[in-house]
């Protein structure tokens, strides 16, 4: 079992069908022996960012959406930024692997503004308590891969769960074909 770390993938497999993370692509943002946290990275809100960030619609990667992160705390906000200059760390900006972090979303915009690449605000987020995961995963119910950039910032959101499968070097690339319609499989 490859254990989750911050900027691993956990893929929801096939036989994970609760109605909150069916098909779900997680990013990981920590894992220790305390749990995991991340957000889900292809589900979009019906809210559309300038409803409730206004402000931010400039300097969003677009869709210019929310993006569901996951069904704990979904009144607050997790923003995931790639700054433009990997040797800088802007204020309000916290590394969590290569040029991806956490950007404060109480950071005056006029410091946002070009200092990043890409930025994605999460409603919500997806958290496991210790051992929680591992379980999961031992059961079968999440294959643990690692995230490439785009993965992050995808410009097709919707269909990264088939795009990450299918990019994998293993049996799990057979998945990436697979239907709800048993005889279709």
């Amino acid at each position: 079992m490859t254990a989750p770390k911050a900027g691993s993938l956990l893929v929801a497999s096939v036989a994970l069908a609760d109605g909150v993370f069916d098909q779900a692509v997680v990013l990981v943002l920590d894992s220790d022996a305390d749990g995991a946290l991340g957000v889900i990275l292809n589900e979009i809100s019906q809210t559309p960012l300038d409803a409730v960030l206004a402000d931010w619609v400039p300097v969003v990667s677009g869709p210019n959406y929310l993006f569901h992160g996951g069904p704990v705390s979904p009144n607050g906000a997790i923003c995931l930024a790639s700054v433009a200059d990997p040797g800088e760390e802007p204020p309000g900006w916290r590394r969590m692997f290569s040029t991806i972090g956490l950007l404060h979303l109480d950071t005056p915009i006029e410091i946002v503004r070009g200092a990043y690449r890409d930025l994605r605000i999460f409603a919500g987020y997806a958290g496991w308590a210790s051992g929680q995961l591992e379980q999961e995963i031992t059961e079968g119910m999440w294959h643990v891969v690692p995230a490439v950039y785009s993965d992050v910032f995808s410009t097709r959101p919707l269909e990264l769960w088939r795009t990450v499968l299918r990019r994998q070097n293993s049996e799990l690339a057979f998945f990436s074909t697979w239907s709800e319609d048993v005889d279709s499989n």
